[in-house]
């Protein structure tokens, strides 16, 4: 079970869209992990918001104030216009055919929408790999709640014991064991894991790591 921002997709691209409409390209991690937080909180109230509003709202936020080269309204346009062209990193496809000829069965479960995901997987030459893409916008809250795996689990009609997330988020692996799922951190830039999360499974840097390790 795949998580597909940042765990498959490329997001880097992204920078140079914020450097296009003249806002510094290191606002892109802060507009990011806003999003994820305000994403976090809703979950936490009981709520589930798609995606792309959080993202474009977001958007007015963090570029309110700043002197852009045009209107914050199609400066958000122009960002969000990039989230639907993002590539997978470099290991993916190698990785999901590995895992694939493993005999396993692969589904990506993602806080977006699985239309995303179903573009980005075809233009990468992998999307035949996947049995399912699955978006928590069909489930009752974001991950990392329980319900979000709960929702994929039925839906494959498996057990949480039979089951692995694959994610390049801590917070993603920490929701997946606490819901009873083995999990897997794809740690591609080595940084340390936060010691107050349960500990991943398996950690790997790449994808095809990960199928060796499972072959």
């Amino acid at each position: 079970m795949f998580d597909v921002n940042e765990t498959l997709s490329d997001m880097g691209p992204l920078r140079q869209r914020f450097a296009e409409v003249g806002a510094p390209t290191g606002l892109m991690g802060v507009w990011f992990a806003g999003l994820l937080r305000d994403g976090f909180a809703l979950t936490a109230t009981g709520d589930n918001e798609a995606f792309a509003h959080l993202a474009e709202d977001g958007l007015q936020v963090t570029f309110h104030g700043l002197s852009l080269d045009r209107d914050v309204d199609s400066a958000v346009q122009h960002v969000m216009e990039g989230l639907p062209s993002l590539g997978v990193h470099p290991d993916v496809v190698e990785g999901v055919r590995a895992l694939a000829e493993c005999g396993l069965r692969l589904v990506t479960l993602s806080n977006g929408s699985s239309g995303i995901a179903e573009k980005l997987l075809e233009e990468a030459g992998v999307r035949d790999r996947f049995e399912a893409l699955l978006s928590v916008e069909d489930a009752a809250l974001w991950k990392p709640a329980k319900e979000s795996y709960a929702y994929a689990l039925d839906r494959c009609g498996v057990d949480a014991a039979d089951s692995m997330l694959v994610a390049a988020h801590p917070w993603d692996t920490h929701g997946a064991s606490r819901a009873g799922l083995m999990s897997a951190w794809v740690n591609r830039t080595g940084a340390p894991y936060p010691s107050y999360f349960a500990a991943p499974d398996v950690t790997v840097s790449t994808l095809s790591e990960l199928a060796e390790h499972l072959a």
